[in-house]
Formats: C-alpha cells, sequence, structure tokens
C-alpha cells in the first residue's frame, strides 16, 4: 500500500496514543518507519511539532488520516462569513493566515497592517472545511532569519 504524502493531517481514530481528531504531521519516512508527530507548541500561529514521533503500529492506519491543506498564507477567493452568526465577513482578496488548533480544526487568522508592520493576532476565527475551499494559497519566498536589524 502506497503510504500518504508526508504533512498536516487530523487522526479519524486513535493511532499510538493520540486520540482521533488530534492534529499531527505525518512522515512517511525515518526512523524507525512512517510515524505521527504531536504537536509541542504554537509560534506565530504554526504548530511546531515533537521531535519524538509515534511509530505507525500498522501502515493500514495511514488511510485513517484526514490530509489537512498546509499552514501559512492564503487569499480569500470568495466571500465568506466565520460562522452561522456573522461575526466576521471575509471578503475576497484578503490576506490570511490558515493555522491549527490541537485538533486539527482549522483558524483564520486577519493580519493588521499598522506604520509599515504587518502584524499577525494570536486570535483567529474557526472556519469549517467548506470554507476552506474559500483560501488559495499564496507563495511566500522563506527565510531562515529576518535581515539584521529588522524586526521579525
Amino acid at each position: 500500500m502506497p503510504l500518504p504524502p508526508c504533512g498536516l493531517y487530523r487522526t479519524l481514530v486513535s493511532i499510538g496514543g493520540a486520540p482521533a481528531g488530534s492534529l499531527v504531521f505525518f512522515h512517511n519516512h525515518g526512523d524507525p518507519g512512517p510515524g505521527i508527530y504531536l504537536p509541542a507548541g504554537w509560534e506565530g500561529n504554526r504548530a511546531r511539532f515533537a521531535e519524538q514521533g509515534i511509530p505507525l503500529p500498522d501502515l493500514d492506519l495511514a488511510e485513517k488520516l484526514e490530509p489537512l491543506p498546509a499552514e501559512g498564507l492564503y487569499r480569500v477567493t470568495r466571500e465568506f462569513w466565520c460562522c452561522e452568526k456573522h461575526c466576521r465577513r471575509f471578503e475576497p482578496d484578503l490576506l490570511v493566515q490558515l493555522g491549527y488548533n490541537g485538533a486539527g480544526e482549522a483558524i483564520v487568522f486577519v493580519p493588521e497592517w499598522w506604520d509599515g508592520t504587518l502584524a499577525f493576532p494570536e486570535r483567529g476565527f474557526p472556519v469549517d472545511r467548506a470554507t476552506r475551499s474559500a483560501l488559495a494559497p499564496l507563495k511566500v519566498a522563506p527565510v531562515s532569519r529576518p535581515p539584521e536589524g529588522q524586526l521579525h
């Protein structure tokens, strides 16, 4: 059975001590083999995963991982509301950051532009699977550290 690609997933069943409905990072390779990694914390609205993974006790359990879109920056492609209460409207072309909580539920963070600085709040808006389809990933060149003399 071919294994899914490395990336973010939500467990659909309990796997190696991780309960169903957990955010995990799946590695389809490694020592001692394919496994899942649990979040160790969050930084900048992105999950940081434990260095020690949990090997899959049975490779068939890889079928019980629901793939999730990558964390990062996205563009809103069509208008939507955050919830049934219509607390926040998201307009087309709005820049947002997609992240997840420990249950693998998507959260959208809306950046704030102030005095030449783009900042992302620590609180966001939960969105469902259908709403995630209104987001298109943006390509942003990654750097290992900010240029010298600049804030991060």
